[in-house]
C-alpha cells in the first residue's frame, strides 16, 4: 500500500510503498477513505508535540474514515463492508490514517452515520470525542444550563456549541463578527469578546451571577478568563489546553470547579478506547437526527497534496477543518 511516512522532524513527508498490514485479534483492518488534519498534527511534524509520544518513522493522521476489509479474532460488531470511522492513531508508535490502509484496535471505531460523506466523517472523530468529553463526561451539560464555551467557531468549539445545544442548554460563545452566522446558525448567542471584558459580558448575559459550564478550548489567558466567568458556588470550568501556570484564585473566589480533558491518553495507554468508540456511536444518533454536523472545508487533498493542506492549516487559512481524500 502507499502511505506517506515522517522520517525526520521538520521534514516533509515521503511517499512510500509498504506492506499493508493485518488485521491481528481485536483488529478491524481498515480502507482508508479520508483522513483528517488536525492542528496537533502541525506540532507533531515540527517535533513540538512530546504529550503524543511520536515514534519517527510515523505515518500520521488522526481522524480516519474508511471501509471494513477484514477483521481479526474476536470482533462481532463489524463485518467486511461497514462503513467505519474513529480516532485511530498517528500517535505513540500507532500508524494514523494518511495511508491507504490501516488495522486499528475495533474498540476505538464505530460505525458512521448514515447521513454524512466519509470526508465529514473523517473531520469528526478527535474534535467530536474532546468536546464530548468536556461537556458531557466532565460537565453533564444538559437542559436548564448556560454555558460559555471559548473559540466556538474553532474545530472543538463548533462542534461543541452544536453538541450544548442539541442538550438543551442555553449557549453562549465568544467568536468575531466573521462567524456570527456560522454561530447563531448553530443555535448559539454570539459575544464579541474584543469589545467587552469578561465582566462586561458576564453582568450582560448573567445579571452577575456567572455561567453554569464555560468550556476553554483555547487556552493560556483564556482559561484565567475561563475561571472569572464560571457561576458562584455551582459554576464549573472545563479546559482542553490546560497547561502552564495558572492562579486559581479566581475560582477559588467564586467558588467553583475544575475539570482537565486529555483526549489522546487511550490511544496512548491503552485505557479506556472503548469509551471513544462509544461517544462515536452516541454522537451519531445526534448526527443522524441533523443536530451535530462538521464544518468542512470543501477543497480536496490527495496524499500528494498534504503539505499544501499543512501549509493552509499553519497558516490559517482552512475554512472549516480539513481532510485529505486517501481513496
Amino acid at each position: 500500500m502507499k502511505a506517506l511516512v515522517l522520517e525526520n522532524y521538520n521534514a516533509s513527508f515521503v511517499l512510500k510503498d509498504i506492506d499493508k498490514p493485518a488485521s491481528k485479534p481485536g483488529e478491524v483492518l481498515v480502507k482508508v477513505k479520508a483522513s483528517g488534519i488536525n492542528p496537533l498534527d502541525l506540532k507533531i511534524k515540527a517535533g513540538q508535540a512530546a504529550h503524543a509520544h511520536t515514534q519517527l518513522p510515523a505515518i500520521l493522521g488522526i481522524d480516519m474514515a474508511g471501509v471494513v476489509e477484514a477483521v481479526g479474532e474476536g470482533i462481532t460488531p463489524f463485518k467486511p463492508g461497514d462503513r467505519v470511522f474513529g480516532m485511530t492513531g498517528g500517535i505513540a508508535g500507532i500508524p494514523g490514517s494518511l495511508a491507504e490502509y490501516a488495522s486499528v484496535d475495533a474498540a476505538l471505531l464505530a460505525k458512521m452515520p448514515a447521513n454524512i460523506s466519509f470526508k465529514q466523517a473523517a473531520a469528526l472523530p478527535l474534535v467530536l470525542i474532546t468536546a464530548w468529553e468536556a461537556l458531557v463526561d466532565k460537565a453533564n451539560v444538559g437542559p436548564g444550563k448556560t454555558v460559555l464555551i471559548h473559540g466556538g467557531a474553532g474545530g472543538v468549539g463548533h462542534i461543541a456549541v452544536q453538541l450544548a445545544v442539541a442538550r438543551g442548554a442555553k449557549v453562549f460563545t465568544t467568536v468575531s463578527h466573521e462567524n456570527e452566522s456560522l454561530i447563531t446558525g448553530y443555535g448559539a448567542i454570539p459575544i464579541f469578546y474584543k469589545e467587552s471584558s469578561v465582566e462586561e459580558y458576564v453582568n450582560q448575559r448573567t445579571n452577575g451571577d456567572g455561567f453554569d459550564i464555560v468550556l476553554d478550548t483555547v487556552g493560556g489567558a483564556v482559561l484565567d478568563d475561563s475561571f472569572r466567568a464560571v457561576k458562584r458556588y455551582t459554576g464549573h470550568a472545563v479546559s482542553i489546553l490546560g497547561w502552564g501556570t495558572h492562579s486559581l484564585a479566581p475560582l477559588s473566589f467564586r467558588g467553583g470547579t475544575y475539570s482537565g480533558v486529555f483526549t489522546l491518553y487511550p490511544l496512548i495507554s491503552g485505557e479506556g478506547r472503548a469509551h471513544h468508540g462509544q461517544i462515536l456511536a452516541d454522537a451519531g444518533r445526534l448526527i443522524e437526527a441533523g443536530k451535530l454536523l462538521p464544518n468542512v472545508d470543501e477543497r480536496t487533498f490527495g496524499l500528494a497534496d498534504v503539505e499544501e493542506a499543512y501549509a493552509i492549516q499553519a497558516a490559517g487559512g482552512s475554512r472549516g477543518k480539513l481532510v485529505v481524500d486517501i481513496d
